[in-house]
C-alpha cells in the first residue's frame, strides 16, 4: 500500500521511498524529512478539494504532502516495525 492510499488515522510503517529516476530530488527530500524504513506514519487529515494536500505525521512531526509525493512512500504490508 502507498501512503496516498492509507485511510485517515490508521497507523502504518514506512517500507521504502520509491525513486522515479537516478538521484531523485523528491525521494531524497522525503527521506530527509524522515520518511525512512521503519518509521511510524499516519495520515492525519486531507484537504477539502480533491483531498489534497494530505496532512501526514511521520514520527512526531507533521507535513503537508501532495498526493503524488505521498504515492512514492510505500508502507509495510504487515504494518509492524522491524
Amino acid at each position: 500500500m502507498r501512503l496516498s492510499e492509507l485511510p485517515k488515522r490508521r497507523p502504518a510503517v514506512v517500507d521504502i521511498v520509491e525513486e522515479h529516476m537516478p538521484n531523485d530530488a523528491v525521494a531524497r527530500r522525503l527521506r530527509e524529512l524522515g520518511f525512512v524504513a521503519g518509521e511510524d506514519v499516519e495520515v492525519v487529515a486531507a484537504g477539502p478539494l480533491g483531498a489534497e494536500p494530505l496532512l501526514v505525521q511521520v514520527g512526531f512531526t507533521r507535513f503537508a504532502l501532495r498526493r503524488a509525493e505521498a504515492a512514492r512512500v510505500r508502507l509495510r504490508a504487515d504494518g509492524s516495525a522491524a
